[in-house]
């Protein structure tokens, strides 16, 4: 009996990390992905991502929540809405991402010129202080600054699809406003903007010079590597997200429960 004991549980002991492995593993395989409508002139699209659609009528300055994506090349297409299988794809490209990352994919410029750009956002902010970057979508605006009215300025020089990096400020509410690079002329207040701590920001400059308007992301600013990233996207909506677990990992999961009762019978026995 002290023998069967002895060999049930190392195969415990050596099936239980098989199972922690496979669960890590599987955690990196998949990365987080966001799309935001950013072409002015663009009517309400759908997209699929790897032939699945994953939203249905985004229009423009909308963004989605995250969506769960494989790791490596991910094809994209995006649809006038509702046309699939009547019309082409207004645009079809592959998006690259890295397992355990997370990344925003602007549909931007006008519809004749519609393009994907796609930018990696940060998972980290230091404790008590608020993250933000500044990407200027505008196809007709010039080149600009932001920072605070009459004070420092935050981002100079971007010009069209160019994204800044990030920079840490103390929470708190900004009057902040976007001029030309020379600061001779405001084109945007953007007064009594609120940034929160421990919270990361993504402000997008978008639509024409003559409507411009910013849309404000919040970065996703946790993901735990023990906490497993959802594996299926869905169909239709905003998004959302779903955990699953893989055969492979519940069979391993399942053996070591297996054992484990095993292991109480057999001691209960050598007891008795």
């Amino acid at each position: 009996m002290k023998k069967i004991f002895l060999t049930l549980l190392t195969l415990l002991v050596t099936l239980l990390p098989l199972a922690t492995v496979h669960s890590h593993a599987e955690m990196q395989m998949e990365s987080l992905v966001r799309i935001v409508h950013a072409s002015p002139d663009a009517s309400a699209v759908d997209i699929y991502i790897n032939e699945e659609q994953v939203v249905s009528g985004i229009v423009f300055a909308d963004a989605t929540d995250y969506l769960s994506v494989p790791e490596g090349s991910n094809s994209v297409e995006i649809y006038e809405a509702g046309t699939k299988g009547e019309k082409d794809p207004l645009i079809t490209a592959s998006v690259n991402v890295q397992g355990g990352m997370a990344y925003t994919v602007v549909a931007a410029n006008t519809l004749q010129k519609l393009e994907l750009e796609i930018l990696k956002d940060d998972m980290e902010v230091t404790n008590g202080k608020a993250k933000i970057r500044m990407s200027h979508l505008s196809p007709d605006a010039p080149v600009v600054n932001v920072g605070l009215q009459g004070g420092d300025v935050l981002f100079n020089n971007l010009s069209f699809k160019q994204t800044s990096d990030y920079k840490e400020l103390e929470p708190n509410i900004y009057d902040l406003a976007i001029a030309t690079a020379d600061g001779q002329q405001q084109i945007l207040d953007l007064s009594d903007t609120a940034l929160a701590q421990n919270t990361i920001y993504h402000v997008l400059a978008i639509n024409t010079a003559s409507d411009l308007e910013v849309l404000i992301l919040e970065d996703q600013s946790v993901m735990p590597p023990e906490v497993p990233m959802p594996s299926e996207m869905p169909k239709t909506g905003m998004g959302g997200t779903a955990a699953s677990y893989s055969l492979e990992n519940l069979v391993y999961t399942s053996a070591s429960a297996v054992i484990l009762i095993l292991i109480g019978v057999a001691f209960r026995r050598s007891r008795a």
